[in-house]
């Protein structure tokens, strides 16, 4: 008799507006650390909510891009910031997110509350040099 293996399910989020380097570079590192990769893509509302800002490429275009990349295995709508609820709707066992959150009152929260549930957060490097941000910036003249 064999022993049954457990999958680990990996989880992560993003706008994925002007996909670049250092999305990628988030995803193909979670994705060498679990067995299966679930990426939650922000949704328009949810960012112009959250950021004051409609992203450039609408929630349809983002989520097609993101979900044919070969190591990402499922993608969802992030419609809400509530992590909880996210766990409870994809049941992951790690939780991938930018290091430059580590140590912020949010993640120590969340460390915490997934703890209890025996989830994981990995803190992976963040590419310091672009981000959507930057590149909106360049492409306005700034």
């Amino acid at each position: 008799m064999t022993p049954q293996t457990t999958k680990v399910v990996g989880y992560t989020t993003g706008v994925y507006d002007l996909f670049h380097i250092g999305h990628l570079n988030v995803l193909l590192r979670a994705s060498a650390l679990c067995d299966s990769l679930v990426v939650g893509v922000t949704t328009d509302e949810l960012s112009v909510s959250r950021k004051g800002k409609r992203p450039l490429m609408p929630y349809a275009e983002r989520a097609e891009i993101v979900g044919n990349l070969r190591f990402v295995d499922a993608v969802v709508p992030q419609a809400s910031m509530d992590k909880m609820q996210a766990w409870r709707d994809v049941r992951f066992d790690r939780m991938f997110v930018g290091d430059d959150w580590k140590g912020t009152d949010a993640w120590n929260r969340y460390e915490r509350d997934f703890r209890l549930v025996g989830v994981q957060i990995v803190y992976l490097p963040y590419t310091e040099h672009t981000s959507s941000t930057l590149l909106r910036k360049k492409v306005h003249g700034g």
